[in-house]
């Protein structure tokens, strides 16, 4: 009568766990081959946000797109940018070893938080940066007091 004896390994269960996830993030977050996986990933332009005394300025990275893509909204006080990079050399897209930028849609959105003075907000759009200066209200502008001897 022949029996098996199997060596207890007590690293078995993690170590196939962490083989299935691998296996899942390869599968669905890793690029693939060809364009049409890069158009179903989402992607956000970053963004930098400075804030002076007299104004609020937006400015985020946007290459590649074509100023009538980009969409700015100031409703109350959230400024919302949003568009769309699109992959255009698609007579090729089957020819692409590796695609790595982001293609699609995008929205991003800030709560400004002050009083903006929306009459003299403006953009700009110049190698490949969206600047968005948003001017603040009079009422929150520091102001200086005298102070007078009594």
């Amino acid at each position: 009568m022949a029996t098996n004896i199997v060596r207890f390994d007590p690293f078995e269960d993690l170590t196939r766990l962490q083989r299935d996830v691998n296996r899942l993030f390869e599968d669905n977050v890793r690029p693939s081959r060809g364009a049409e996986q890069a158009s179903l990933r989402t992607w956000a332009p970053v963004v930098d946000i400075r804030e002076d005394r007299d104004e609020i300025v937006v400015s985020a990275e946007l290459p590649g797109l074509k100023q009538e893509n980009i969409d700015i909204e100031l409703s109350g006080d959230t400024l919302t940018i949003s568009g769309e990079r699109a992959f255009t050399d698609t007579e090729r897209k089957d020819s692409y070893v590796r695609v790595e930028r982001s293609y699609g849609t995008f929205r991003r959105a800030f709560t400004i938080g002050v009083p903006i003075k929306t009459e003299g907000v403006a953009a700009s759009y110049k190698e490949g940066v969206l600047e968005v200066h948003l001017p603040k209200s009079e009422a929150v502008k520091p102001k200086k007091v005298a102070v007078s001897v009594g």
